[in-house]
């Protein structure tokens, strides 16, 4: 963890990062964020999932290409910005439903889902709060169903954590024998994947 930012980052700070740009990402446009989208949903061994969750949805670009593979997609961000965006851009996708929502503290209550997406999102959480939202998705993840892991893996100085961090917390709860077991992963240069599912 970074001294330096020890703290889970809080919704203020990405209120200030869509108010200054409206894609400051790039996830709109950028070659690289296809690539990566396109494998995300590649990785996906199901043909179709009936309650899927998305933490931390941005702009809804990922969202719109998961939610083909979707009966109900309950997507969430903490930023309204970016949440008014995604609505307008998945609109003509009854099965998406959009909120604004922080994890830990507003985990949707007594939900159940056979996909989680954990997309660029898991490094914004101080070790504490990473372990929290574990145990509420391993909680609301029904037994079969998947939890996806990708993340940026350089290191950024604002984060808490660095998605090898991520990655690696929740793959060794898999190797301890837990309700996770790890189903396949990739590294390319600057992300990684990989899969779970809970027995």
């Amino acid at each position: 963890m970074n001294p330096a930012q020890p703290h889970t980052l809080p919704p203020s700070y990405f209120d200030a990062v869509y108010q200054a740009n409206e894609d400051p990402w790039h996830f709109e446009t950028s070659p690289y964020e296809h690539e990566k989208y396109a494998a995300t949903v590649a990785a996906l061994p199901r043909p179709r999932y009936a309650q899927a969750f998305e933490v931390g949805c941005s702009l809804g670009v990922l969202t719109e290409q998961l939610a083909s593979r979707c009966g109900y997609l309950l997507a969430i961000d903490v930023a309204q910005a970016p949440l008014e965006k995604s609505r307008r851009r998945c609109a003509y996708l009854p099965q998406v439903e959009f909120e604004q929502r922080r994890l830990p503290e507003e985990f949707p209550a007594s939900a159940r889902f056979d996909l989680v997406v954990l997309s660029e999102v898991g490094y914004y959480w101080s070790k504490p709060d990473l372990a929290l939202v574990a145990d509420q998705l391993l909680e609301a993840l029904e037994p079969g169903g998947h939890l996806l892991l990708v993340h940026w893996t350089p290191p950024v100085h604002d984060y808490p954590l660095t998605g090898d961090e991520v990655h690696d917390f929740f793959l060794a709860r898999a190797h301890a024998g837990g309700p996770l077991r790890h189903m396949h992963g990739f590294r390319r240069e600057t992300y990684r994947l990989d899969l779970l599912e809970r027995s």
